[in-house]
């Protein structure tokens, strides 16, 4: 299949570059003309225009992959919808808000155009392990027409699935990134508590080792932050201020409208919150190393 990916951050560049490697065509497309032009360099088609991504497809049907902040997705949707054909298929890869890509499936309903919200996961190692993908669509033939996609991006051992409708991907990304943060925000009280605990100068980083092989909370998330204490055991140089990205946040708005308790969650989303006014720690310290580790994430509040 053809497929143009607009928006070459640090995800969105990888799954780029896993498509133009593939059978399929590949049409790059970015605001910035360097990042189109490296993704022309790995095989991809370069498009610096929107009218050159529309040039690529020729007489196939256009299907574009956004892989942009959540809080741009409408605007580039607008200008997008004033020069793409009817039947147009959009996929937004980001992390967007499932209720917002309802709203958005319907708008594009009405525009006689298709989208599938695909939430992807992987950070930095995805081109590597390959992507986990949870997709919504309303109609079958809309997610069939991706799967293709879905198919080169998870290997080798990725995954996706089609979970329902339209928003319905979103949703299920969302709620990911939620347990995520109270995961994460566990794995860094704990390594606080064995830092600043009863007993002194103990190997942090070989707890981890230890943990890593077969123990309860063996994990990806206990191995970045294994990886994070071996370079730095003090975690010199990040100051613990600790982002969010809406994901949690708009989680616990619908645990509360549904009445559903979400204490942990809760507590980690706090804390990160608490970290932006100051209140940092070796714990926040080891959650920004942490995201840095996955995602490429800032490490610090200015970096």
């Amino acid at each position: 299949m053809k497929i143009a990916v607009h928006g070459l951050g640090r995800m969105g560049m990888q799954i780029a570059q896993k498509l133009a490697e593939s059978d399929h065509t590949l049409i790059a497309h970015n605001r910035s003309k360097d990042k189109v032009d490296h993704a022309a360099s790995f095989g991809a088609v370069a498009a610096y225009e929107k009218q050159d991504v529309l040039h690529a497809f020729g007489d196939d049907q256009v299907a574009i992959w956004l892989m942009l902040p959540a809080e741009v997705v409408d605007q580039e949707i607008s200008e997008w919808l004033q020069v793409v054909p009817q039947g147009t298929i959009f996929i937004d890869g980001g992390n967007s808000d499932f209720r917002l890509t309802k709203q958005l499936n319907q708008r594009l309903k009405d525009a006689g155009m298709h989208l599938a919200d695909v939430g992807t996961s992987g950070g930095v190692w995805g081109y590597q392990n390959g992507f986990c993908m949870m997709a919504g669509a309303d109609d079958q033939s809309t997610f069939q027409a991706v799967e293709p996609a879905l198919q080169v991006l998870a290997a080798p051992s990725g995954a996706y699935h089609h979970f329902g409708p339209s928003g319905a991907g979103h949703f299920v990304k969302m709620t990911h990134n939620a347990i995520e943060y109270g995961m994460m925000e566990s794995l860094a009280e704990g390594y606080n508590v064995l830092k600043n605990g009863p007993y002194q100068d103990l190997d942090l980083a070989a707890a981890g080792d230890v943990w890593q092989h077969h123990s309860v909370i063996t994990s990806w998330l206990n191995e970045l932050a294994t990886d994070s204490l071996k370079e730095s055991p003090d975690l010199d140089g990040i100051d613990g201020f600790v982002a969010e990205n809406g994901e949690a946040r708009w989680t616990l708005e619908v645990a509360k409208e549904m009445n559903l308790p979400t204490p942990s969650i809760q507590a980690a989303f706090d804390v990160r919150l608490r970290s932006q006014q100051g209140e940092t720690n070796f714990s926040t310290k080891l959650l920004a190393a942490m995201r840095n580790k996955f995602g490429g994430h800032q490490l610090n509040k200015d970096s």
